[in-house]
């Protein structure tokens, strides 16, 4: 297979058709009631193809852990995957949570993901643990999250700052001379000769990373679609704290955003409320496979519960081609975001591909069917 040429720009990215910027997919890999991680993976694939073929920008994969219906424990395996299945689009992380991982590892694994496909990653990075405390803990064979006390160094969030400047150096191969890692290198990288490295991305539900990633001069995505409240705030704060760098002369922002288009604008309803009973399980303790649209509309709310569902739906944009179109030009507008990156929740992979395929079409991105 012929390697395109990496894009002269590999932050920014081109509006299609006549979005007012440039429009790309964040896939959690969602398992629904009666379906299996197989499956998931399949639609990833096939939603994959889509963007590609339809003009989006970039395709990436969050990282979740002890999740029924989520799949996506393992973003650096499912980008090799859609690597091999795809072109031209760019792959990301949606992001890593480094405070997982030891930073090496990210950099090995992410540095064999662009020597797979030169030019096409993206390395986005949070400090969340993208699950619960116990798992964390699990996950870093640790019970010291967060601890300030100089023996827990490194085991939470509060180290974010140090684990990023030291994964930048793995990718970039240069610790200085004297320092406990300068013979240690990240394979592949650039100790095997001249060679490019995926941009880092910081991604954020609030201001800590927002401000890094400006004071840092790196691009900024920021979580919508789970912290609306948040939005404005943080990116203000990203603007404003923005310092060039050799990376961006200007601040770039992506926003998340949860949509849903449909033929009709009931089966849009149908389709997005299954994302809200399963948060609404999530966040009660009873994480499961993402329910039926029917188990959906049977449940029976609490008051509490109905409360939650009204404002977690307030910040779906769902409905006709037409109104996903205007809610995402509204958004765009009053946020100011450089890029919308979309992420269509639903139970089934059928729904979720006819969605970004009626929202491509809502802006005449590219690649369409010709209609007679």
């Amino acid at each position: 297979m012929r390697r395109r040429a990496p894009p002269v720009d590999e932050i920014r990215g081109t509006a299609n058709g006549t979005a007012p910027v440039p429009l790309s997919v964040l896939d959690l890999v969602t398992v629904g009631s009666g379906r299996t991680a197989t499956d998931a993976l399949r639609t990833s694939v096939d939603i994959a193809r889509l963007a590609e073929r339809r003009g989006f920008h970039r395709h990436w994969v969050a990282e979740h852990h002890s999740m029924p219906g989520v799949a996506s424990s393992s973003p650096a395996v499912i980008l090799a995957h859609l690597a091999a299945h795809t072109e031209r689009i760019r792959l990301g992380s949606g992001g890593v949570m480094l405070p997982n991982h030891a930073p090496l590892v990210i950099a090995e694994q992410f540095g064999t993901l662009e020597a797979l496909a030169p030019g096409r990653i993206d390395l986005g990075l949070g400090r969340a643990p993208g699950t619960d405390g116990a798992t964390a803990a699990a996950l870093r064979r640790t019970d010291r999250l967060g601890s300030s006390l100089p023996e827990a160094r490194g085991e939470g969030a509060d180290e974010f700052p140090q684990q990023l400047a030291e994964l930048t150096r793995f990718l970039d191969d240069d610790f200085p001379d004297g320092h406990p890692y300068a013979r240690i290198h990240a394979v592949p990288g650039p100790v095997q000769g001249p060679s490019a490295r995926p941009p880092i991305w910081l991604l954020g539900s609030s201001g800590f990373s927002a401000r890094l990633a400006g004071v840092l001069g790196l691009p900024f995505a920021f979580a919508h679609h789970f912290s609306a409240q948040n939005t404005v705030p943080a990116l203000d704060l990203y603007r404003d704290s923005f310092r060039p760098s050799r990376i961006l002369d200007a601040p770039y922002a992506v926003i998340g955003v949860s949509a849903l288009a449909s033929d009709d604008e009931r089966e849009a309803r149908r389709q997005v409320l299954t994302g809200a009973l399963s948060m609404v399980r999530l966040r009660t303790g009873r994480p499961g496979l993402i329910p039926t649209p029917d188990e959906a509309a049977a449940y029976e709310f609490s008051a509490i519960e109905r409360e939650f569902v009204d404002s977690w739906l307030s910040n779906v944009i769902h409905g006709t081609p037409d109104a996903v179109r205007t809610g995402l030009d509204d958004l765009q507008k009053r946020t100011g975001a450089d890029e919308l990156m979309i992420t269509g929740n639903a139970h089934g992979g059928d729904a979720r591909l006819r969605s970004y395929e009626l929202i491509a079409d809502a802006y005449d991105l590219p690649g369409g069917l010709v209609h007679s």
